[in-house]
């Protein structure tokens, strides 16, 4: 590993176009978002009208479409190599199951004291590990594609047979046992949780694996590599500026009425993804990771299931309740930032010697 004067490459100077300005876009997309919300009446009534998995259409197709060609690049024949690697594992199922979920129920209790409908969303949000945008953030960073679907997987499998628990644990017994009050039950079923799973990972990791499987038997690797890869790429960033302009849409004039309920709910969210992005970029590299392997376990670290937060909330507590709200400003919160953060993971890169990280090929 070298020391942080040693020599990084310019690795901004190779993104394209669309991924160097990326932030341009994002914010062009949300406010995109916020006037259509506003100027088009009851357009998120419309967007609404039909579901799939608790989430809006227009929603679930653009997380789709965000999600298959990422893991249409994904090499499956090296995910042998990443689940041999117990740094990783261990450090990933440690810092999303037990780290990230009390860092969240300590960061509500302590700044939205008085706000217990938000405060529980918070929590909610908490529980929920990502498993869609943070594969976007990890390509994006230069992170190592096999890992990420490796851990994507793990806690897929986890929030399936973890989150009831867990939900009942953070909302219920902890705050008894601390004083803090009577806790908020969460009647979540593990089916409504495996749907998600299945809508939102299931569908395009059956699609990414099936593409190179077949791609690469009728045409070859190299084709597949360099002719079709290149092609369903940007359509990763695509379906990502389509899903922030239908969230915005649907929640615009939430936002805009009611700016300092979203501003409180703001702070606890990004200190936590301040937090454990940056301790987990910190631990990567504090325990020998290569570059590409600690990008992978700060992002994967730091993101939420803002599907899965989002139907739970609005299933238990309501479409109107400060719990759906609190979850809707989740990935809100949560894009800018985590887009900000893979600036600063590439920056970081130099922390790192150049041939630990397998140079990916962006979106």
């Amino acid at each position: 590993m070298s020391s942080p004067s040693a020599p990084a490459p310019d690795v901004l100077r190779g993104l394209s176009t669309l991924d160097r300005l990326l932030p341009v876009w994002i914010g062009v997309a949300m406010a995109a978002g916020l006037l259509l919300g506003r100027a088009v009446p009851g357009l998120n009534t419309a967007l609404e009208t039909v579901k799939i998995g608790g989430i809006s259409l227009p929603i679930a197709l653009g997380l789709l479409l965000m999600m298959y060609p990422v893991l249409a690049k994904v090499r499956y024949d090296r995910l042998g190599a990443v689940t041999g690697d117990r740094r990783l594992l261990v450090s990933s199922l440690l810092l999303n199951w037990i780290v990230g979920p009390a860092l969240m129920f300590a960061l509500a209790w302590i700044l939205l004291p008085d706000l217990p409908a938000y405060r529980t969303g918070l929590i909610i949000v908490g529980l929920a590990r990502c498993i869609a945008m943070v594969l976007i953030w990890n390509d994006l960073a230069c992170g190592d594609r096999e890992a990420a679907a490796v851990l994507v997987a793990i806690n897929s499998i986890f929030q399936v047979l973890a989150f009831a628990a867990l939900g009942w644990f953070y909302l219920q017994i902890l705050p008894a046992w601390l004083g803090l009050g009577e806790g908020s039950a969460l009647q979540i079923s593990a089916w409504d949780i495996a749907q998600s799973v299945l809508i939102f990972l299931g569908i395009p990791l059956a699609a990414g694996y099936l593409s190179r499987k077949l791609g690469e038997r009728s045409k070859g690797r190299q084709w597949y590599e360099e002719r079709f890869l290149p092609k369903v790429g940007p359509v990763a960033l695509y379906g990502l500026l389509f899903t922030i302009v239908v969230l915005f849409a649907l929640q615009g004039h939430t936002i805009s009425e009611r700016p300092g309920d979203v501003a409180r709910i703001a702070l606890p969210l990004l200190v936590y993804f301040a937090v454990m992005w940056g301790g987990s970029f910190l631990l990567g590299r504090a325990i020998g990771l290569p570059y590409d392997r600690t990008a992978t376990l700060a992002f994967t670290a730091a993101g939420n299931n803002f599907e899965l937060a989002i139907a739970v909330a609005i299933g238990v507590f309501g479409v109107t309740s400060g719990q759906a709200l609190a979850g809707v400003v989740g990935p809100l919160i949560e894009v800018p930032v985590l887009v900000a953060l893979v600036y600063v993971s590439l920056w970081g890169r130099r922390l790192f010697t150049t041939t630990a990280s397998k140079g990916q090929v962006h979106v």
